[in-house]
Formats: structure tokens, sequence, C-alpha cells
């Protein structure tokens, strides 16, 4: 999808969020900067709960809101991490640097400058789950440090994995799944503002489609105005329903990620031997499923890799092989 995901484009502000507690605890913390750490399951919005925060709490959030994805550090090589645009003025001239010790410093740096506007500037860190307890130590005493000129917000699937010194310099926002009434107002949301042709029975079956991850339905919107040119029940599952073993493709693609390919090609055999599907149709379901569940580098990373697959497929008598070689890649770290 090369247009701008609607996710960004059309992106909430707090009054538009769907959850009513999540409005009540930004409307606070806007108006009184906290530390926060919002938790909730994958595509319930927390992510876009702290960039609304940013947007209405600074008058120029495009350089008062610091964004960090664990991610963006833990699952890269030190080379990679020097020669992101983001991070390299922090480190240019510190090559000898340990992975640990760059990952402290950008911290730290990203915490120190003064805000452009107003008197305080947001860090947001995502997917904090991931942050092994040593650097958890360093980042309470960074937060310890700055905490008069900069508001930490830490969004995560597993608050219990954050130590409790940082838990305790946090207030806890819980942002559940929206469920599928709410799911379906926010996609109206969307779909008015992007333009397009829809009808409710087309929001109910997306609303259906996400089942509480919001960034799902909302992609899978987009891919049915792209694909078909409007948001209706027909669309949707033209555009939707081909396969509809979305669990199948996740499961596969979680196995590929943690590098268990024994797992990632037992169910990419259960696409293709159980049910007859075929390497193009098996891998624009790859793609459909990672917009959901990747976004960024990764998926600026599967996207490359599926426009190499795509070619090989043609060349190739065996679309097992082709595909496998796609989940053995996905599961290496340095091949960003």
């Amino acid at each position: 999808m090369d247009a701008p995901l609607w996710t960004d484009e059309y992106a909430p502000a707090i009054e538009d969020l769907p959850q009513p507690d999540v409005r009540d605890y930004l409307s606070t913390a806007r108006d009184e900067p906290l530390n926060l750490v919002l938790h909730g399951p994958k595509g319930a919005g927390k992510t876009a709960a702290a960039r609304a925060l940013a947007r209405e709490a600074h008058e120029d959030p495009d350089n008062d809101l610091v964004e960090l994805n664990v991610a963006d550090f833990f699952d890269r090589t030190k080379k990679e991490i020097r020669n992101d645009e983001r991070f390299e003025p922090f480190l240019a001239g510190r090559s000898r640097m340990s992975k640990r010790d760059m990952i402290n410093h950008v911290l730290k740096e990203s915490a120190s400058y003064q805000p452009v506007s107003g008197r305080y500037k947001t860090v947001l860190l995502d997917n904090a789950e991931a942050i092994r307890e040593d650097f958890q130590q360093a980042l309470r005493r960074v937060m310890e440090q700055y905490a008069a000129n900069t508001q930490f917000v830490i969004a995560t699937r597993q608050p219990s994995k954050l130590i409790p010194p940082i838990r305790s310099r946090c207030f806890s926002v819980p942002v559940r799944a929206p469920d599928h009434g709410e799911t379906a107002t926010a996609l109206r949301r969307v779909v008015d503002l992007a333009g397009v042709e829809y009808d409710d029975d087309g929001l109910e079956y997306l609303a259906g489609y996400g089942d509480g991850d919001l960034r799902k339905a909302v992609l899978g919107a987009q891919t049915a105005a792209a694909k078909e040119g409007a948001v209706t029940m027909s669309a949707a599952y033209e555009t939707l329903g081909d396969i509809g073993h979305d669990d199948t493709v996740e499961a596969m693609l979680a196995a590929a990620e943690s590098s268990d390919f024994s797992e990632a090609r037992s169910r990419l055999d259960e696409l293709i031997y159980d049910h007859g599907y075929g390497g193009d149709e098996i891998l624009q379901d790859v793609l459909r499923v990672g917009r959901s569940r990747y976004d960024g580098r990764r998926l600026a990373k599967l996207y490359r890799l599926a426009g190499e697959t795509d070619f090989d497929l043609t060349e190739s008598t065996s679309d097992r092989v082709q595909l496998g070689h796609l989940l053995a890649r996905m599961g290496r770290p340095a091949d960003a």
C-alpha cells in the first residue's frame, strides 16, 4: 500500500479515542503533565493515544514528542542503530560504544534537551515489555534526572514486566480493546474523513474482522477502499475474506519472528496442502496480516521481502521453498 496509512493520516484526537476512561485520563494528563504507563492488548490504541496527547499538549508536537520504539534498539545491530537518522546525531564519533551504552546514551540525550515550545516535552517508549531489567534501571535514573522538563509515556502490553520503581513513578492508564460498537464508530470517523463510499454493513463486518484490534480494522478498511473503491460489505468481504485463515497466518509470522522455523513451515504447509492455497494468495494474506501486525521498519522489511518473493514465485516451481525462504529471513534481526 503506497498511500499513507489511514492510522497515521486520520489519527484520532483525544476526543476521538474509543474508550471513555482513556479520554478522561488523557484529558487530565494534558492539563497537568504526568508520567504514564499505557497498557493493553495489541491494536487497542496505546500509541495512538500517546500521540493524541502530545498533539494537544504541545504547540510543536513534531519536535516535543520523541518516539522510541524498543524494537528499534533491541531487534537491531549496533551498525543499524548508529546509522538510523534519528540516532545518528547522538552517536557521531562514538563507534566504540557497546550496544548497551549506545541505547543508554540515546535515551539520556533524548530526555535532556529543552522543549521547543512550552515547559516540557514528551518521550514515548513503545513496546516497553521488551526492555531488559538492567536497561529499566537506567531508564529509572533518566526519569529522575529529567523529571522537571520531560514527561515519560510508556506503552506496553505487559505492565508487569516493568520494575516497581518505574511503575511507582507513572500513573497507570489501562487501554482495553474497543468493543464492537466502539470500533464501528471509530471506523465511521475514518472513512468519513477519507471520503470513500461505505455502508453500515461494511463497517460492521470490519469491526468483527478487527475483533478488538482497532488498527487491524482501520487498515482492513483502507485495503478494501484501495482494492474495491469502497468500504461496503461486498467490498470488505471480497478483499479480506479470501483465505479466511488469519489465525494460521498470524501464528506462522509469530513463529518466524521467534526463529521457530519448524513451526512456521508447519503452518505454511497447512495453508498449502490442507487448504490448497497458492503462493500468490498466501503472500497477499501475509502482507494484509502484516499491515495490522507491524509498522515502521518492520513493515518496510516485510514489503521488501515480499517484493523479492513475488518475483521468485514467478521463476520457481516450488511456492513452499520461496515462502519458506521469506519466513526464514523474517526471523533474522540483522536483516532489516
